[in-house]
């Protein structure tokens, strides 16, 4: 078992989805991000249903940077709610999960 998780966040262009997988691998808080897009998505906001274009960013990270990954999210996403959510992966290759512990770093309390 691993204590990777698989993130994954729409965002309203390519550039801010970039904005935001720069600052989490620049800060450690992920090891990495990709960016998939555009995408087409049907929601419902404030009772009425939305259609807009967006970009999937993932970020692949660890358990322990959740929180702060959270904090940077929410400070430079345009949106009021960002759509952001985590998968724990319960199986990765050995030398990967190395990878991303290596490559990330939980912030101190």
């Amino acid at each position: 078992m691993t204590k990777a998780l698989l993130i994954r966040i729409t965002c309203p262009s390519q550039d801010v989805a970039q904005q935001i997988a720069d600052a989490a691998v620049e800060m450690r808080l992920a090891a990495c991000g990709n960016i998939e897009g555009p995408v087409s998505s049907t929601y419902l906001w404030k009772g009425v249903v939305e259609q807009a274009f967006e970009h999937i960013l993932w970020l692949k990270s660890v358990e322990g940077c959740w929180e702060a990954l959270e904090t940077l999210v929410t400070s430079l996403h345009p949106y009021d709610i960002p759509a952001m959510v985590a998968w724990p992966c319960t199986h990765a290759l050995g030398e990967y999960a190395a990878w991303l512990e290596e490559n990330t770093e939980a912030p101190s309390r």
